[in-house]
């Protein structure tokens, strides 16, 4: 897991990048691989999310 914030966000760039490619192959949004990609995205958010709010609650 990583928690650095700048860190995530480029993986969520890159996890984002890739979900538009699988999305554009397949054609359909419901096909597996793309709500995979999907989840793997939410999941780096959540995870930017968790961080930015770690952050700012240490900084209190």
């Amino acid at each position: 897991m990583v928690h650095n914030p700048k860190t995530i966000q480029e993986c969520i760039e890159k996890a984002r990048q890739r979900l538009y490619q699988i999305a554009n192959s397949h054609k359909e949004l419901w096909h597996p691989e793309v709500i995979r990609q999907s989840m793997v995205l939410d999941e780096l958010i959540n995870e930017y999310n968790n961080a930015i709010r770690g952050k700012s609650s240490r900084s209190k």
